[in-house]
């Protein structure tokens, strides 16, 4: 009964808010449903295998054999801090389209079936794992945004959330740069923060605080980087390297989408 009664108002608000669907424009049925309705959630594309070991490129199947351990012609040249990389799928259609109304249609109820995506994809990723930490944003973005989609989507995916990092310089976009100026865009840009996570109106208490028992927590574990969007993965190995230094064992990443301009991509 209860649950039926749920559903009605559900539905209810949904109608009265007028709320559409971010992909195709349908009304939703309900509240609950997010940023997209049943029929483009179902419709996202995934990325199946073969995918490079490392960053989860998709690989065309004809070239997995002539690859050295799976792994694309950049991971060979330049591995850098994260072991392993995966995204739900590819920055796309109803993907992107859920995204943007997680980031800037302020639909934090999106989060919920993306990072259920996230988990699925993911699995390996998140196996054995201490815990997440999710890609901070600049606090002046964060206090304007009224939120951080990363560590929401943290949030979802079942372990302990670690907010261990933080932003300490405002950069421009990285959505303009190519992959050279997105380097260099974001070196610098992250630090160790407190376990005590401050308001963004109280950012600068970031710095008084004792950072030993971030790096105590830190030392010897395995954690897995979350953030909404990969494309070249500047930001990811901006964020890796500062846990790195700070110990950690390994650093792996999981994002909701990859950006990959030119790269054709399966459905599963």
């Amino acid at each position: 009964m209860a649950g039926h009664l749920l559903t009605a108002v559900d539905r209810t608000l949904s109608l009265a808010l007028g709320l559409r669907c971010a992909v195709c424009a349908a009304p939703l049925e309900t509240v609950a449903a997010g940023a997209a309705c049943p029929a483009c959630w179902s419709a996202v594309p995934r990325y199946a295998p073969p995918w490079c070991a490392r960053c989860g490129v998709p690989l065309p199947p004809w070239r997995r054999t002539s690859l050295a351990l799976g792994c694309c012609a950049w991971c060979r040249r330049a591995p850098g801090y994260i072991s392993r990389l995966r995204a739900a799928g590819p920055y796309d259609g109803a993907l992107r389209g859920a995204i943007h109304a997680l980031k800037y249609g302020r639909r934090p109820s999106v989060a919920g079936p993306l990072g259920a995506l996230m988990r699925h994809a993911g699995a390996e990723i998140l196996a054995e794992a201490d815990a997440v930490v999710p890609v901070p944003l600049h606090p002046w973005r964060a206090w304007r945004r009224g939120f951080n989609q990363a560590d929401l989507l943290a949030r979802r995916l079942g372990l302990p959330v670690w907010p261990l990092l933080r932003r300490i310089r405002a950069t421009p976009p990285q959505a303009a740069l190519g992959a050279g100026a997105r380097r260099r865009n974001v070196r610098g840009a992250f630090a160790l923060g407190p376990l005590r996570q401050w308001p963004a109106a109280l950012a600068w208490a970031h710095a008084f605080h004792p950072l030993e028992p971030v790096r105590n927590r830190l030392r010897g574990a395995s954690v897995v980087l979350v953030d909404d969007v990969c494309t070249t993965g500047a930001t990811l190995e901006a964020c890796a390297q500062v846990l790195r230094d700070a110990g950690a064992r390994e650093i792996r990443g999981l994002t909701a989408a990859r950006a990959l301009p030119g790269v054709a991509t399966r459905r599963q």
